[in-house]
């Protein structure tokens, strides 16, 4: 069993990293083609790097990336810390099933509603173009908000009640008490729902092909009309690239996350030695 556990272990693997290995190959390839090795250069790269328009493209997609990230981690966690208050189990039950709409929203639908949605406000207020970089801004706040709040709602379970109460009764406001006991704690989930929001405002096309006008392209949407031409290993060269950086802030988090672990231990070690110290004293 465990040599056929083995054996399925890795036959998964294979084919989820398969493609991305034959792709990040491809990119490195001297020649046109996409199905033929013709020598490793990095021809590709530096075409890629001179395509003003993919440059463009990338820059929307970061601004945009970053902007709904930082504004659904922000309201998101304040979000969250409002439902895990909230004393009606009921009232709470139906807050969290509204959040979940748009998570089992297929995405098609959410992009026709949010764009039918800005038509008709645009047409209200008598604008003249109905989408636009504000419009993508707030679909992607729109998806990117219930990833956030599940992400901080169970470190906001996992805190001890007694800690904000206690920091009350040792003289701070209730803003104090969240800026200083709180959102250290459950920064974890807070850091968790900011590289969630990011990676799917970064790699969404649905959403951003109904809600994007046409002064504003995000980097899905150039591959898309690239690949509608033709295929080249330029945009292998920039989906690698892509990859790498995602990779990169995986393994960055991971290791923050293992030396908060190890601190969280130590501090733990400490107490447990300081109490005993005092059960030996007290003696």
């Amino acid at each position: 069993m465990k040599i056929l556990s083995r054996i399925y272990l890795i036959l998964v693997f294979i084919f989820l990293y398969a493609p991305i290995a034959v792709m990040i190959l491809i990119s490195f390839n001297s020649g046109e083609s996409t199905t033929e090795m013709q020598g490793l250069s990095l021809y590709w790269y530096r075409e890629m790097l001179r395509d003003s328009a993919t440059l463009e493209a990338l820059r929307n997609t970061l601004v945009l990336s970053i902007s709904s990230a930082v504004i659904s981690t922000v309201v998101g966690t304040l979000a969250a810390v409002g439902i895990h208050k909230m004393r009606n189990r009921f009232m709470r039950g139906a807050v969290m099933s509204v959040t979940n709409i748009p998570m089992m929203n297929p995405d098609i639908v959410t992009g026709i509603s949010l764009m039918l949605l800005f038509v008709f406000v645009g047409t209200l207020l008598g604008l003249e173009s109905y989408l636009s970089f504000w419009t993508l801004l707030i679909a992607h706040v729109t998806f990117n908000l219930p990833y956030v709040i599940l992400s901080v709602l169970p470190k906001l379970k996992q805190m001890d009640k007694n800690i904000p109460e206690a920091a009350l009764d040792l003289g701070c406001t209730p803003i104090q008490s969240f800026f200083k006991v709180e959102l250290p704690f459950i920064m974890p989930g807070v850091v968790t729902g900011l590289i969630m929001a990011f990676t799917l405002s970064f790699d969404d096309f649905v959403i951003s092909n109904f809600t994007s006008g046409s002064s504003f392209e995000t980097l899905t949407i150039h591959i898309y009309s690239m690949i509608k031409k033709s295929v080249k290993p330029d945009i292998y060269a920039l989906s690698t690239l892509i990859f790498a950086a995602v990779l990169l802030l995986l393994v960055v988090y991971n290791m923050s996350d293992r030396s908060e672990r190890a601190d969280a231990k130590t501090e733990k070690r400490r107490t447990l030695r300081f109490r005993g110290k005092e059960g030996g004293a007290a003696k």
